[in-house]
């Protein structure tokens, strides 16, 4: 069985509220975050959702259990929880454990409107090269491009039904849902199947 990692990538986007439902066939996970999102991530736990970025006894944040792989890195505010990526392409992964069926929402804000990331899914093991890029799927986040490679996609595999991104320095919110072998993106609210 491959793994199920859940990776962040990309240049000129921030993250934050990122949690991960695990379903039928997965465990739970999820990550808290800053201080308007905290209190939503608190009760998403309660309702079976774990966090992925730990929070410390203290209330600050930590990358404990992420990876990284690139040139690209990211950078965690540890008081609001929100990770901010710089350099370029880079990947960062939950390596704590291995996901089947899941449910992720996460916030994510980008700088520009040609940034160019995505949230990476199972991703076959720890990457050793840009080879994961062929063997894992990308929701796609790129305002500038169109149709299989718009912000919402499936990358190269299916477009958003509709195009539901705010502008550049606005959160905008994924609840993305991988069960068998479907996937279903909804952004700010609107179902991307």
């Amino acid at each position: 069985m491959s793994s199920r990692h859940v990776v962040l990538s990309g240049a000129c986007i921030t993250l934050a509220a990122a949690t991960l439902l695990g379903l039928a066939h997965g465990p739970a996970a999820s990550t808290g975050t800053g201080s308007s999102t905290s209190s939503t991530a608190q009760n998403l736990e309660s309702e079976g959702y774990e966090r992925v970025l730990r929070q410390r006894r203290n209330g600050t944040f930590t990358k404990a259990g992420w990876n990284h792989y690139g040139p690209g890195y990211f950078e965690l505010d540890e008081q609001t929880g929100v990770l901010t990526s710089h350099g370029g392409m880079g990947l960062l992964w939950y390596s704590v454990r291995e996901y089947g069926d899941f449910i992720l929402e996460l916030d994510f804000m980008t700088e520009v409107e040609n940034a160019n990331a995505g949230i990476f899914l199972r991703v076959p093991g720890p990457p050793s090269s840009d080879d994961y890029i062929y063997h894992s799927w990308e929701i796609q986040i790129d305002d500038a491009s169109e149709g299989i490679h718009h912000t919402g996609a499936v990358y190269d595999a299916e477009a958003p039904t509709t195009l539901a991104s705010k502008e550049p320095g606005t959160w905008n919110h994924f609840t993305i849902s991988f069960v068998g072998d479907h996937i279903t993106v909804e952004l700010n609210g609107r179902s991307e199947e």
